[in-house]
């Protein structure tokens, strides 16, 4: 894939375009790495309580805003 860039007048970098399947799976990625980084912060952290799935859910959501 070549990699293309908009510039400004200057000729500097300031934004990339890329084809949107790779956006997209560059997204799934990332959410992926958030949640194992999530996983790992509450094995970090395991107390030995447990949350409902549904309470997981919410605390998430709210993470993300």
């Amino acid at each position: 894939m070549k990699t293309q860039y908009i510039t400004d007048a200057d000729g500097n970098k300031v934004a990339v375009i890329l084809p949107i399947k790779k956006y997209e799976r560059m997204l799934e990625d990332l959410e992926t790495k958030e949640d194992v980084a999530l996983y790992d912060k509450a094995k970090a952290e395991d107390d030995g309580e447990r949350i409902e799935l549904s309470e997981y859910f919410r605390e998430r959501k709210a993470e993300s805003r």
